[in-house]
């Protein structure tokens, strides 16, 4: 039983700021990659920005130099500080993390999403 839980989504005006957490809890061993994806209305789920154990992250073009993704591996959490926010940035954001988990087969591991936080950029 995992499970990814994000919040600090909500209505912000364009220019402004919002911060997105997304804590991990349940039974796992450990996670390596933690993710955002975002998906707006009508259009499919696409990367938002992604880290790694190793300390390797990526972003996608549409938000460098505007968003930041950081990590807290004590605590299992993902942020996102998103900044400079335009209303093209509105959708429902989800955390994303490939965890190791015990299965009834074994050990195995698990690509967990969250439920999802929306963001709202208008005026």
């Amino acid at each position: 039983q995992v499970q990814l839980v994000e919040s600090g989504g909500g209505l912000v005006q364009p220019g402004g700021s919002l911060r997105l957490s997304c804590a991990a809890s349940g039974s796992f061993f450990s996670i390596n990659g933690m993710g955002w994806y975002r998906q707006a209305p009508g259009k499919e789920r696409e990367l938002v920005a992604t880290t790694f154990s190793d300390g390797s992250l990526n972003y996608a073009d549409s938000v460098k130099g505007r968003f930041t993704i950081s990590r807290d591996n004590a605590k299992n959490t993902v942020f996102l500080q998103m900044n400079s926010l335009k209303p093209e940035d509105t959708a429902v954001y989800y955390c994303n993390a490939g965890m190791r988990v015990l299965t009834m087969t074994g050990a195995g591991w698990r690509e967990v999403w969250g439920q999802g936080t929306l963001v709202t950029v208008s005026s």
